[in-house]
Parts: C-alpha cells; structure tokens; sequence
C-alpha cells in the first residue's frame, strides 16, 4: 500500500506546496490539517528548512518505575520488526532520545547523519515536522512522511509517534517512534505505535494496582486484620444500629478522605456531615513489604452508628481489591474500573476495624472501633482532588457563562470564572468586527485584536494590556501561534518562552519579574470560525501549566466560544432589524408651524419591536400626529410598521378625517392577515398581524384637535398652567379585527398646550399596571413648563428601566396657532358679479402682507376656484388665505363632487382653468368636511418673506 502523500509527492504537489508555503502562498487545500499546522508553528519559532541547530543532552533517562513498564514492549515491538528495516525510538516529555532500537546499518547511519540518535533534540520547535515532536505538539498519535517534514534533512524518511502517558495523572511521560525510509512507509505504522503505547500505559496502570495491593496488605498486617470479612449480596443496606448514613453524608467523607491525602502536613480532620453528626478523619503513614509509601485514612462518626460490613468481589475483567468490604452503611466503597484505564482518584480500601484507639482533636477518645476510610499515594489524592475541583468548574461554567446575548458580557463571564480557581490572570481578545456581529476575518499574526475582558487575583494585572486597548500580536507568541493554527498553545516555563517576551520585552519583563511563570492560549473558535483568543496566567498558584490543565481550558474556552457566537449572530440580526426600523422611522422634522415637536424611540433589549411615530403636515397649516405599536418583535414586526406608516402617509395625502383613515388602515391590516395567513405555518416570524394607532388632526387657526384611537393608550394634554388630562377617547378596538366604527373627539387647545402621545412600553410592563405607568406619568408632565425636549428626557428618565422590556415611542407636540393678522377670509353670495370683487380682495390683503410678488398668479388662482365653485357647486362660497410657511390659498363650498383634472383639447373653449391653477402652485389638492368640501393651493413665499 502506498501512501497517499508519497504519490502526491512523487508528482511534485507536495514539493510546490512545501516551496509555496515558505513564499508565504496559501496551501490549504494541498496539504493535510495536522500537517500544515506543523508548518505554521515551525515558521512562527524561525526554522529554516535547510539549517538546523540541534540540541544535544548527554544523560538524558527516565524513571525506573517506567522503563520496567515499556522495556517489554519495546522488545516485541523490536523483534516484531526483524525482517523490516525500521527503527525505534524511545524520546521522554521533553522529545529528547532516550533510546534507538532495530533497523539495519543503513538506516542507523543515514539517522546518524541527521542526529536522530540518543541524546538529541528531536522537538518541533527544534527540528520541525516530525513522528517524535509532532506527536507532542498534537498530544496525539501521527504520520509523517517524505516532503510532509518541515525540515529537508528529514525528508528520505516515513514516521509514525505516539504519546505514551501516566494512566494516573495523565502526563505525557515519553514518546514512542517508528521511522523508516520513505518508500517503506505506511499510514498503518500509527496503528502499530499506538498500541505499543496504550500496552506501556497498561503496565504502568497495572504497577499502580500492585502499588495499592502492596500498601492494603501492610495496613491490615500492621493491625492484625487479615482475615476476610462474611459477604452479603452486593446492594444490599447494612444493618446498622444507630442509623444508616445516607449517601451524600459518606460522599463528603470521601472527599474529605481524599484532601487528607493529598495535603502531606494535616493528620487530623473533623467533618461535620449534612446529617448533622461529626466524622473524625486520621491520617496514617503506610509503608509496604518492597518500600512502597503511602497513607490510610480512618474515619469515626461520634455519636453515629456500629457498621456491620458487606463483601464485594471484582466482576470478571475488572481490576481492583478482591473480597472487598463494602456497602452503602461503610464509610467508603471500592471502586470498579476496568483494566487499562486511568486511576484519578484513590482506591477506596476495606474497612478493617482499627484496633488502635483514634483520637479526636480534644484529647477525648473518639468510641471503641475506628473504620479504615481509604488507602492510597498522595500523589494519586491530589490527582482525585484536582479531578474533582475540574468538574466543578465546568459544571459552573455551563451555568455561569452564556447568560445573556452580549459579546462582552459573555466575555466577561469566561474570565470570571476561571479566576481564580483555574487561572490567576485572564485575558479575552477579540476582534472588533465580532463586537459588531459582523463575520470574523482570517485570524493571524498581527491580526488587531480588542481585549474586551480580563479577571486578575491581584488589582493590578501586572503590566498586561488593559481592557478597551488593541492588541497585535508578533508572529513569535502563542496566542498569535494558536490563532494560525487554530491550537491551543501551552508553556509551562514561561521564562523560557522567547517567542512570548517578544511581543514587548519593555512592558512584559517586570511581568516575569512580579511572578507569572505559566500560560495557556486558547483560540475561540466556533462553527469553524476563529472568533478570538483567550490567555490563562499563573502567577499566585505554585504548580505550573499541565496536559490535563490544557484539556480544561480548551472545554472552557470551547463552551464560551460557542456562548460568544449566539451573541454575536444575535447581535448581527438585532442591529439588522434596528436597521430597518430606524430607516422606516422619520428622518429629522417636517416643515411646519403648526406644532413644536420632539420624540424618543427606544428599541427593547430582548429585541427590535414595531413601535412607531410620525409627524405629517396636512393641507390648510394643519398637522397630523401619530403613534402605533405593531404586535410583536423582529424583522416581521418592524416590515409590517413600515407599511402601515407608508399607508398613514398615502391616506393622509387623500386629506381623510381621523376615523376614515383608521377605518381605511384597519382594512389594510386585515387584508395583511388574511394574505400572509398561509405563511404562518412556514415561517416563525409571521402570522396574525396585529397593530394599534392613534391619530390626531390639530388646526393651528381654529387650535381645534380631533383625535381618535384603535385599541391605543390614552393621550395626555398638559395645559399652559400645568395642569394634565388624559382625553377621554371611546375605545375602539385595536387595527385589524373589523367590524366597529371609529369615533373622534375634537377639543380646543390653548397656544402653548402640550399633546403627549406614547406607545404601552412606557407606561406598562409585567412589574407595573397601566394605572400604575399612567399615574407616574400624570406626575412627571404635571406642574413643570418645561420644552417637549425636555418632557421626553423628564418622561424617559422617570419612568423607564435601565433595560426596558418592550420598545418605546414618546411624541410630544406643543401647540401654535395662526393669528389673525395671518388669516384673511370673505364669505361671498352664488354670484357672479363678486369674482371681480375676490381679486381686488386678495391684491389688497397681499399688498398688506408685503407680498406683492404673489399678486398676479394667486388673483388668477382665486379667480379660477371661486368661478368653479359659483358654476359648479351649490351652498355658500368662501374664500380664504393663510399666510404660514407658503401661501395658502382655500376656496370652500357645500358640494361633494371633487373637480378632476383635464387636458384640454386644441378645439375645445374651456376646461383649463384647473390645469393652469396646477401649473401656477407647489401643490393642491381637495378635502372634505362634513358640510361639502375645500379647494386649496400652496405657493411658496419669496424667500424675504419666509
């Protein structure tokens, strides 16, 4: 079988790829992942391919415990290779050779010739690419062959490593290589590596079984109890004389067993259990036959019950203490495990009774029987200790981080929690664009980075960077090194970090100096995206950086990052949807004079809403005013506001009374419901379309407002004097449902009365009523003179949270009016003969405005509406002219037939009064009343007179 790298070289692919990639070209899709990130942490230490310097040790060794669990691997795994030229190479956790094994002359001395041989350096950071320091820097088995390695020397060569670990604490102890010449190799030899390693990993888990029987044996010798105890079935409730202890009462006493352990100054330990009675732990040294050293822990619960003892034996394939004690009532259980895999935490040892009396702190004799707890190595405690607080802190960091959809609060959490149980200093970095919710860039060397959250155990994070500062990484560091290939990056000695003080030696050496000695770098990185990279220092904690640390810190890292993504895809779609709204919102004020306006929009927290406001001049000075509130959040929400908006702005062009405009908009809101009926049960966002509205029509000449609702909170008027009333509006119900009329109110304001109109998010949530809101509005708008500026920062300030649950809409309008010094009208008969008598009115009341520029067209368009309305229309003729930001100009009558607009043919002898009335104006346009209807024209002033 040739292996697929060997043919891809052999055509040149991988040669291109190799000389493609020092160039600085991508490579990605010609190059395996593993190997590729080889190559990126070989180019951030500086190797050069044609020139290594490698490191030589002379008494390079491992333990004697070790070498007698793998010297009989390593002699099948030799003899199994006796007709193959491939050599073995036995490295310890530094990738340092300890050992060469088989392989003919030839390929020894070609391994001479590149200084794969005992005693030297066999590391990535040293020689590149390779079985020994690759598996290492993975932490996992690996193949490499031919032009895969970094380094041209060791190109002629195929290789397989593997880790071989402690089943005990999990540590990388040495590492296992087979290498060959390449056209010999084979993928398989990973198979063949690893379990050569797993069978050295068994004997070394096989040695610690032996170490425990050894140390039970001498405890029971010591006091005299090697007799087995009568068994009972397994499960079975012990009976007990003073009461069973429960479950979670002999779960404390087991770890508190372990943390006496552990701690090689404590022989003593009281306990107080969840039921209440008090446990007495003692610590004794234990010593076996072959020199063995460890410790057994006795325990006594005064006042507690006389145990009786249960006998379990193994299930076949099981290993552990045949014919052990045990049972719910004892104060400890053996534990099963099978064969081969790791021990973490003491082995539980039978309960001999103790002959020896245990004494409790006070002096006083604890009862007549002590109970053999546990038996096991110090060091195995510590490493069930450690276990334990690890589980803890991923159980409380499933709980504590992701709380909320905020990037920097998610952020924020990860570093809360790590500090200081697993870290003493934390830095979260992230670029700005994942702060926006916008997609992530390629991460890389002097990527510019925003920490956004660090955790430190001392006030002063040691001269690192500070939140809110831009990071840029040099390639040499780990986090710029775990940001290229997407690993996480650890070091153990950080004094001997180079790469790491050359980010800033200046700033980062008194960081050294104030003690940080261990880091680990972690890459955020979420649905394939590198989101950011997270920095874990040790400084206060004695005990440096470790294998089992970095699996906990990328599980965190792992879990925030996933947190951090939901926020920002949160964040992404909330501003899109804000987006949206606020382009639907009005832009700025309109030109009028009839009202002074202000208006607030908060969005909700939870989401964008459908809450909305207009300001929209009418015909005659007048204004409309409007508020809505659309049912529901989201996109949906916010769409279905702009098109009611846009259609309040095309029936208020139709100049339509307050109730028709509601009538026509709760018709469109059906329809809208009834058309987008059948996508409801395609899409989450749409559905039943629900809205309210209310809309008020001021007149600044006569200061009269009509209003009317549908299903909207009531309006409030604040009077010139302070006082506040809330206008007694009918309830109509809410747009969409059909069926009931709306009905007006029409009341006068004083100039200078302000109309407050708002959305339920202000006044209403699930903490407070509608009554509630309206009374606490009643309050801020009463007394005070203040500008609608004002009001709506009052109003605001009062009665909304910090983060409101529902989007809000706030309108305030104080009222003007026009003068009669600004507003000239003449009621004239059904005649004729007064046409003449309008134009001599209209060029006088100009001439006394000062706008005798105006005087020809609007003597013409005057001239043109009264004649229509004399010839055309029935009931009395009004004329009227306002002067406001242009000219107004209004001819009423009491007919209800609008005029339309025509071309006159070239023959025809009338018919183009009305279309040169068009072409004269800025606009016009028709409007009813109740008693007919009203003609008028807009002009605009001369700009002196504006």
């Amino acid at each position: 079988m040739v292996p697929l790298s060997v043919a891809w070289d052999d055509i040149g692919g991988l040669v291109d790829a190799h000389e493609r990639f020092l160039a600085g070209s991508m490579v990605e899709s010609d190059v395996r992942d593993s190997v590729l990130d080889s190559w990126k942490r070989c180019r951030s230490v500086g190797l050069e391919p044609h020139r290594l310097l490698v490191r030589y040790t002379g008494d390079v060794a491992l333990d004697e415990r070790f070498r007698h669990a793998a010297d009989p691997v390593l002699v099948d795994l030799t003899s199994s290779f006796a007709d193959a030229s491939m050599t073995i190479a036995l490295c310890d956790g530094q990738g340092r050779m300890v050992e060469r094994l088989g392989g003919d002359r030839q390929l020894r001395d070609r391994l001479d010739a590149v200084r794969f041989a005992p005693g030297f350096d066999a590391s990535e950071s040293v020689v590149g690419t390779n079985g020994v320091g690759t598996a290492l820097a993975e932490r996992g088995p690996v193949y490499i062959a031919g032009r895969e390695h970094f380094a041209d020397c060791l190109q002629p060569f195929a290789c397989a490593g593997a880790p071989v670990r402690d089943p005990l604490s999990g540590r990388i102890q040495a590492v296992l290589d087979i290498t060959c010449l390449r056209d010999q190799g084979d993928p398989a030899m990973v198979r063949m590596v690893r379990e050569a390693a797993r069978s050295i990993e068994a004997r070394l888990l096989e040695q610690a079984d032996l170490r425990e029987r050894a140390l039970l044996a001498a405890y029971r010798r010591a006091d005299g109890h090697a007799r087995d105890w009568p068994g009972q079935p397994d499960g079975l409730r012990p009976d007990l004389d003073g009461g069973a202890l429960g479950r979670i009462d002999m779960a404390v006493l087991r770890a508190k067993a372990e943390e006496l352990i552990a701690s090689p100054h404590r022989t003593l330990d009281e306990v107080t259990l969840p039921s209440g009675r008090t446990a007495t732990l003692l610590r004794r040294q234990v010593t076996g036959a072959a020199g063995e050293t460890g410790v057994a822990v006795e325990a006594r619960v005064l006042g507690g019950p006389r145990l009786r003892h249960l006998d379990m034996a193994p299930a076949p394939g099981e290993t552990g203490i045949p014919a052990a004690p045990t049972g719910e009532g004892r104060l400890g259980s053996a534990v099963r495990r099978p064969a081969g895999s790791p021990v973490t935490h003491s082995t539980p040892a039978p309960q001999a009774p103790a002959t020896t009396p245990v004494t409790a702190p006070d002096g006083e004799a604890a009862g007549a029987e002590g109970w053999l707890l546990l038996v096991g190595e110090p060091g195995v405690g510590r490493l069930a200790m450690l276990a334990r607080r690890r589980l803890e802190l991923l159980h409380d960091a499933s709980v504590r981080i992701g709380t909320t959809l905020d990037v920097t609060r998610t952020a924020e959490e990860l570093a809360e929690v790590t500090v200081p149980r697993f870290a003493d200093f934390v830095a979260v970095d992230l670029p700005d664009s994942v702060l926006r919710g916008e997609e992530p860039e390629a991460l890389g060397g002097r990527t510019s980075l925003r920490r956004v959250a660090i955790r430190a155990v001392r006030r002063q994070p040691h001269n690192l960077y500070d939140v809110g500062d831009t990071v840029e990484y040099v390639p040499s560091t780990p986090q710029a090194r775990s940001l290229e290939t997407r690993q996480s990056v650890m070091e153990p000695v950080l004094t001997e970090a180079d790469g790491w003080i050359a980010q800033d030696p200046e700033r980062l050496t008194p960081v050294l100096e104030a003690g940080i000695h261990s880091l680990i770098t972690v890459p955020l990185r979420a649905r394939g995206t590198t989101l950011g990279v997270v920095s874990f220092y040790r400084s206060l904690q004695p005990d440096s950086y470790e294998d089992d640390d970095l699996s906990l810190a990328q599980e965190l890292v792992g879990r925030a990052a996933i947190c951090i993504d939901n926020a920002r895809r949160y964040t992404r779609e909330h501003n899109t949807a804000l987006a949206l709204q606020r382009s639907l919102l009005p832009r700025g004020r309109s030109e009028q004079s009839a009202v002074e306006v202000a208006y607030r929009y908060l969005p909700a927290q939870a989401g964008v809403g459908g809450d909305w406001f207009d300001v929209i001049p009418l015909s005659g000075a007048r204004v409309a005013l409007v508020v809505g509130d659309v049912v529901g959040h989201g996109l949906h929400a916010a769409a279905t506001m702009g098109r009611l908006r846009t259609a309040v702005h095309n029936f208020c062009s139709l100049d339509l009374s307050p109730d028709d405009l509601l009538t026509h908009l709760d018709d469109l809101v059906g329809r809208l419901d009834r058309g987008e009926g059948w996508a409801a049960e395609n899409s989450p966002d749409s559905g039943i379309v629900g809205a309210t509205c209310l809309y008020a029509v001021y007149d600044p000449v006569s200061r009269r407002c009509t209003l009317t609702r549908a299903g909207h909170p009531l309006p409030a008027v604040v009077a010139p004097d302070g006082s506040v009333e809330f206008v007694d509006l009918p309830a109509c119900p809410p747009l969409g449902l059909g069926g009931m009329p709306f009905e007006t109110v029409e009341l006068e304001l004083a100039e200078g009365s302000r109309l407050v109109l708002y959305t339920d998010g202000l006044v209403e949530d699930r903490h407070r009523d509608i009554d509630a809101g309206l009374d606490d509005l009643r309050a801020v708008l009463a007394g005070a003179d203040r500008s609608p500026e004002d009001t709506c920062e009052a109003v605001l300030d009062a009665l909304l949270p910090a983060r409101p649950g529902d989007d809000v809409a706030l309108l305030v309008a104080r009222t003007h009016s026009l003068g009669a010094d600004r507003v000239a009208q003449w009621d004239l008969p059904s005649d004729p003969a007064v046409v003449s008598r309008s134009r001599a009115a209209v060029t006088a009341q100009l001439a006394e405005w000062g706008l005798e520029e105006l005087t020809f067209t609007t003597e013409l368009i005057a001239s043109e509406l009264v004649t229509n309305a004399i010839r055309h229309a029935t009931g009395p003729v009004q004329l009227r002219l306002l002067r406001d930001r242009a000219l107004i100009c209004e001819v009423s009558d009491g007919s209800g037939t609008s005029p339309r607009l025509r071309r006159a043919q070239s023959t025809d002898e009338g018919g183009r009064g009305l279309f040169l009335v068009a072409q004269l104006t800025e606009r016009w346009g028709t409007r009813y009343t109740p008693d007919g209807k009203v003609i008028w024209t807009e002009q605009p002033l001369p700009g002196r007179c504006r």
